[in-house]
């Protein structure tokens, strides 16, 4: 797999490719699926750039058409499946991104993909990310008291003091979830929610 495949990679890039690790798919199951499961929370979702995307994920090679579909008064559908490059960029995007505390919106991104990896690379790359908030707090709590300490009028220190705040509950959050892991109580990998009635019932939806 190039590098610079991953390098170029979207956000709406990655969710194509790992909604393709589920099964293969026409743009349009793509679509209904991602408003079905709600994925506007985390990225705008458009016909438009939706088919551009999975346009050029063809392009780099990491998807494959498999054949189109034309059946009865429908437009045509033209369906694809993931190449191993495809599958393998998924997972080194999230790896490259799970850990790191300065692309917020990439993050949430990696998250909600980040059952592709392996229980324990996950465990591995949100200790990494912990390490990371845990001095990024540190910073931010201690220049607020030092600011205080100078006087700095509490009006211009807003910004810092929200910041500090949600570092505080984002590490409470995160020890949670690495508990979670840890005890392995929290059910993961693809396998986990495929043979669900919810997840039946999404995927049965997307393609009419």
């Amino acid at each position: 797999m190039k590098k610079d495949a991953v390098a170029r990679l979207t956000p709406m890039g990655v969710m194509v490719l790992a909604l393709l690790r589920e099964g293969d798919m026409h743009p349009y199951e793509m679509v209904r699926l991602m408003r079905a499961r709600h994925d506007d929370r985390l990225l705008t979702i458009t016909n438009g750039t939706l088919y551009h995307t999975v346009s050029r994920l063809h392009r780099s090679g990491l998807i494959d058409e498999l054949g189109i579909d034309r059946e009865g008064n429908r437009p045509e559908r033209t369906t694809y499946a993931l190449t191993e490059a495809g599958r393998d960029a998924v997972v080194t995007w999230v790896r490259r991104e799970l850990p790191r505390i300065d692309r917020p919106a990439d993050f949430r991104i990696a998250l909600a993909e980040a059952h592709n990896l392996e229980h324990l690379d996950v465990i591995e790359l949100l200790r990494l990310r912990r390490v990371a908030l845990l001095d990024d707090h540190a910073r931010h709590r201690d220049g607020l008291q030092k600011a205080r300490e100078k006087a700095v009028p509490e009006q211009v220190l807003v910004e810092i003091e929200r910041q500090e705040a949600l570092l505080e509950a984002e590490l409470r959050w995160l020890d949670s979830l690495l508990d979670r892991l840890e005890a392995e109580t929290l059910p993961w990998g693809p396998t986990a929610f495929q043979n669900s009635d919810r997840y039946r019932a999404q995927r049965k939806a997307a393609q009419q």
